[in-house]
């Protein structure tokens, strides 16, 4: 059967086209149409060594540890890894990084992050390899908290403050240690991207980057910042903070160690 059939103004497609383009498996059991749960809720998982590892050092309890698991949709791997889920407000995945910890919460650099779309172009051998696309990560927090923002906005007309960090396991961290906002990765410093945050637009924002003795990576958010700021998609948003906190208050030893902002106020 084609969705044509049932859903007037779309292009033909299948059940299972339609399903892929909405972020949901479906498959055809016993001759009647399925709708398979999202991609995450079947790696759904704690045992991670990074969710392990997050409470044995004591960054997070694990009554903590479980609302942001759930919260941000956290996977696991056979082999221990993490998998950190990519999607917007309507569950469509993105992709997912895969990342290892040691049990000191410290990325194992002996295993590089690896992307669940990378996988499945080896498993199924595609010869016109699909281009994945990257969000940020945490954005489907933004329309689950903030679907009624029409009618429940803030006074100076503006909705609540979405922090962004660079490290997934940051955001997930700071998630409970500050749950008043919500917070959302790019992945990595060259992942800060203009466009990523144009499903932020509307929002305050509140950047923090990583810290360095050059102060690389602070220009760097700083300059994408002001290149957001510049689009019209951005007209009549509020301004957007680059925080200065690890800049001027780190030390000299933290800055060579590049540490972020978990990390300073861990070690408060």
């Amino acid at each position: 059967m084609r969705a044509r059939k049932i859903f007037k103004n779309l292009p033909t497609l299948s059940f299972r086209e339609l399903g892929q383009r909405l972020g949901l498996r479906v498959e055809v059991w016993n001759g009647r149409l399925v709708i398979m749960a999202p991609m995450w809720r079947r790696a759904l998982s704690t045992e991670s060594v990074f969710c392990k590892a997050v409470v044995a050092a004591g960054y997070l309890t694990e009554q903590q540890l479980k609302r942001a698991a759930r919260r941000y949709r956290l996977g696991c791997t056979s082999q221990g890894g993490v998998i950190y889920w990519q999607m917007d407000h309507q569950e469509r995945i993105y992709d997912g990084k895969i990342m290892y910890y040691r049990p000191d919460c410290h990325r194992d650099k002996q295993h590089h992050p690896t992307w669940v779309s990378a996988l499945l172009q080896q498993r199924h051998q595609w010869v016109d390899k699909p281009k994945a696309s990257h969000c940020l990560f945490g954005l489907h927090l933004v329309e689950n908290k903030f679907q009624f923002l029409k009618a429940r906005m803030d006074t100076d007309g503006h909705g609540t403050t979405v922090c962004v960090v660079e490290a997934e396991k940051t955001a997930v961290i700071m998630s409970e240690w500050y749950p008043q906002y919500v917070w959302m990765a790019t992945g990595g410093l060259g992942e800060v991207q203009a466009e990523k945050f144009r499903p932020l637009r509307g929002h305050r924002l509140i950047l923090f980057p990583d810290t360095d003795p050059e102060g690389k990576a602070y220009q760097r958010w700083y300059e994408a910042a002001r290149q957001v700021e510049q689009q019209l998609w951005w007209e009549d948003s509020p301004p957007i903070y680059v925080s200065t906190l690890l800049e001027l208050h780190a030390t000299a030893a933290q800055k060579e160690r590049k540490i972020d902002i978990v990390d300073y106020l861990f070690e408060q």
